[in-house]
């Protein structure tokens, strides 16, 4: 049966609860009723500006029910979602609507002096819809107007899973890329998680919509993570098109007590996160004062794209007892590599991950590898998968390998097959550092600088030396209140790795680890440690 989130949305809004909320943003509250009518009457307007289907809507904003509202009426209108880094500078904006062939652009008014620098230069967007309150830009429309404007009726057009929306990777090895998915492709994926849930696929949307009909409503879920990458982008896309509510919190910065709030208020069941840069300091909420949040309607928290420890997933189980915690392997290029399940009743390690149906780990002449050998390789996955990155052949070729038979995604994720046939994630093969002839995965040494109690966060990366080629350094943002000794923490690692992947040096980090979606900054923490190396380059 062919999947669209567009049919998806058309159903479930029919079948949801009219009065069940759609959106939940601090004090607003948007009903399905009126959600499915303003998403009808947004994508009219697009169209209206000469949208088409398959032209690409960029997203500019942060996390605000506009985002996932106008997802929906892209979906409905058969229009390609286009992602935007709300952090970068205005080049780097431009460059991902340059590159995405933006035709419209929907953006917040915060962002409307970054718009204004770049406008002249992109002939290709035709439309520029402002969210936010009062006068809008004189080159822009306003977004409330275009979305309450209509009848919010149905569109009533015919659809295909080959529909396609837009994920930009996060650029962290290179210039961001566009990685196209066929809708029908992420309905595969959405199906499977569904399955697990209920015991069954259903076999039509028409059946899936019978199970909403009875629930009369789906789940509150959190993404507590941004909505302009994956992690937090896929988890509200799976609560809106199950008929849920999609509650979101101002993330300018990290409010851990602003996000519990949300969920008591709202009786959030899931939530997504990015590991432990944003599970820390949710924790550290909870710690501070315990019992002060009713958090008994907490079920799932879901993790990809950084490594969440067990020692904070622990930590929240102290909370949340009832909790299931899934840590996802997954890449924006592949989806379900792996996955790791812990509850109060089975706890399981740090980046210690389950290959999932269709993964397998092979060398680098794409022969698989055995079980408990102790070689790493590479993680592919053989679908469901993306059609490729746009407008990039080269790099679509290299990524995407027919091994035997079948078409696998391999996004260079490096990982050891355990004895078991479980796997244990050594990070991307980018990022190895080759000193003195060996291997060093950086999240494996990452990990055990984070077991150091006065070690808040780290990163670790090789930098140039002349004895060992690259030198294996590491770089840690301190707990609160916690002294520095270098020699400690290198001993600490040095009782838990080989030595060759201890850390020659150790330094203080005097910028930030992370972007705003809780991956690494390799790039910014290698030109810190070469500057404060005395190091050129």
């Amino acid at each position: 049966m062919p999947w669209n989130y567009g049919d998806i949305l058309d159903a479930v809004a029919a079948a949801v609860r009219p009065e069940a909320p759609a959106f939940v943003h601090g004090e607003r509250r948007i009903p399905w009723r009126e959600a499915y009518a303003r998403m009808n009457n947004l994508a009219r307007a697009l169209a209206a500006r000469g949208a088409t289907p398959g032209d690409k809507v960029a997203f500019y904003l942060r996390n605000v029910p506009e985002y996932m509202e106008a997802t929906g009426a892209t979906f409905l209108g058969r229009f390609v979602h286009v992602n935007v880094n709300y952090r970068y500078k205005p080049e780097e904006v431009a460059y991902i609507l340059d590159n995405s062939d933006a035709q419209t652009l929907i953006y917040a008014a915060e962002f409307r002096e970054a718009v204004a620098q770049i406008r002249d230069r992109l002939p290709g967007i035709k439309t520029y819809v402002e969210v936010g309150e009062g006068e809008v830009a004189p080159f822009a429309e306003n977004y409330e107007t275009l979305a309450n404007e209509g009848s919010g009726a149905p569109l009533g057009i015919v659809r295909s899973p080959e529909d396609q929306f837009f994920i930009y990777t996060g650029g962290t090895t290179g210039m961001p890329k566009g990685v196209m998915w066929p809708q029908g492709e992420l309905c595969k994926i959405w199906l499977t998680r569904i399955s697990a849930t209920i015991g069954h696929v259903p076999q039509s949307i028409a059946g899936y919509t019978k199970l909403v009909a009875m629930m009369g409503a789906g789940p509150a879920g959190l993404p507590a993570c941004p909505l302009m990458h994956g992690t937090g982008f896929l988890s509200a896309i799976a609560v809106m098109v199950g008929g849920g509510c999609v509650v979101t919190v101002d993330n300018a910065s990290l409010d851990a007590h602003a996000i519990w709030r949300a969920v008591e208020r709202n009786k959030v069941s899931t939530m997504a996160i990015v590991g432990d840069p944003f599970a820390r300091p949710l924790l550290a909420a909870l710690d501070e004062e315990p019992g002060r949040y009713n958090l008994s309607s907490m079920l799932t928290m879901t993790s990809s794209g950084a490594m969440w420890s067990r020692e904070v997933k622990r930590g929240l189980l102290r909370h949340m007892p009832q909790l299931t915690m899934t840590d996802n392997f997954a890449s924006t290029e592949a989806l379900g590599m792996g996955a790791s399940v812990m509850t109060k009743d089975g706890e399981v390690g740090t980046a210690a991950f389950q290959l999932l149906e269709n993964a397998i780990v092979i060398d680098e002449n794409d022969v698989p590898i055995a079980p408990g050998s102790g070689q790493a390789g590479l993680v592919a996955l053989g679908g469901p998968s993306p059609a490729g990155y746009y407008k990039d052949p080269e790099k679509t070729a290299r990524t995407f390998r027919v091994v035997g038979n079948r078409r696998y995604s391999i996004p260079g994720d490096w990982a050891r097959v355990e004895a078991d046939g479980s796997i244990t994630l050594l990070g991307r093969g980018s990022n190895c550092i080759n000193t003195a002839g060996e291997k060093v995965y950086p999240e494996e040494v990452e990990e055990a600088l984070k077991t150091h109690a006065a070690v808040e966060d780290a990163l670790v990366l090789g930098v140039p030396d002349e004895k060992w080629g690259q030198a294996v350094t590491g770089i840690v943002a301190l707990a609160p209140g916690a002294a520095f000794d270098e020699e400690a923490i290198r001993a600490h690692v040095r009782t838990q790795l080989a030595g060759y992947k201890t850390p020659k040096r150790v330094l203080v980090a005097e910028m930030p680890l992370r972007a705003p979606n809780g991956k690494a900054d390799y790039k910014g923490a290698g030109r810190f440690a070469r500057a404060a190396l005395g190091l050129s380059g």
